[in-house]
């Protein structure tokens, strides 16, 4: 960051998690590794990392609770019943606390370093929202690249936005979004809502460029019949509502 930049208060990374026992301590260990960093340099002056159990049927609640017990940055939230990716997100941003808040995977999709440029550009183009998209997806399979692709066409067409790959995991938020934009999806549809009513808000996005580190362990969902059709129900929603929704007031205005 730039020396006239003043240090965040405090910065909230959260993690919504189902049956991510293979890879909890890993995503934890990795997002307390860059916030220590942050505040050795002055970036930010405190931190807190957040687990959104979403019900998990393994050991990820459990660990979850341990890992909490012996960190004080470290909190659990946990659902008493499954809520997807949507009631997980909305879960993990009621919990935070920070003036920033980064929300991603926990099989760590990207180098948890990513976030300290991702700060940096935050403060220095003095945007609201800085979200990242994949510069290599070959990784994934040519099924999701085709659905992803698709998905990303009918976003841009439907809300008039240029954003790309609007439902990856990377997502770095000021708390005035979060103060101003109320998210209402359950399903993976949340990632797209929230940029999408930001933007709408008269918030500023900036995206950037990041390497992707596909899944190696666990089952990912996002690509099965019952999830995509979700999202899609939830795209045609929120278009009817977006009527109704105005500029906030000195929205994308503000250091």
């Amino acid at each position: 960051m730039t020396s006239i930049a003043k240090p965040f208060e405090k910065l909230s990374i959260f993690f919504p998690m189902w049956n991510e026992e293979q890879y909890i301590e890993r995503a934890v260990n990795a997002a307390r590794t860059v916030c220590e960093g942050l505040v050795a340099d002055d970036r930010v002056l405190d931190y807190e990392i957040i687990v959104v159990d979403d019900a998990s049927t393994d050991s990820t609640g459990a660990l979850a609770d341990a890992i909490a017990q012996g960190d004080p940055h470290v909190k659990v939230v946990h659902h008493a019943r499954n809520r997807k990716l949507g009631g997980s997100i909305k879960s993990g941003f009621a919990a935070a606390t920070g003036d920033v808040v980064l929300y991603t995977d926990a099989d760590l999709p990207f180098e948890m370093e990513e976030l300290v440029r991702a700060l940096r550009v935050l403060c220095m183009y003095e945007v609201d929202v800085v979200s990242a998209y994949r510069l290599d997806r070959t990784g994934e399979g040519p099924r999701r690249a085709v659905y992803s692709f698709l998905y990303n066409w009918l976003v841009q067409i439907m809300f008039r936005t240029r954003l790309r790959d609007i439902n990856f995991a990377f997502k770095l938020c000021r708390r005035r979004v979060l103060d101003h934009v109320t998210l209402k999806s359950e399903s993976s549809f949340i990632d797209a809502e929230l940029v999408i009513r930001a933007q709408r808000s008269g918030f500023q996005i900036l995206q950037i460029g990041v390497d992707y580190f596909p899944r190696t362990r666990g089952v990912s969902t996002l690509s099965s019949p019952g999830v995509i059709k979700a999202m899609l129900v939830e795209l045609v929603h929120l278009r009817r509502e977006l009527r109704d929704v105005v500029p906030v007031a000195g929205a994308g205005h503000q250091p």
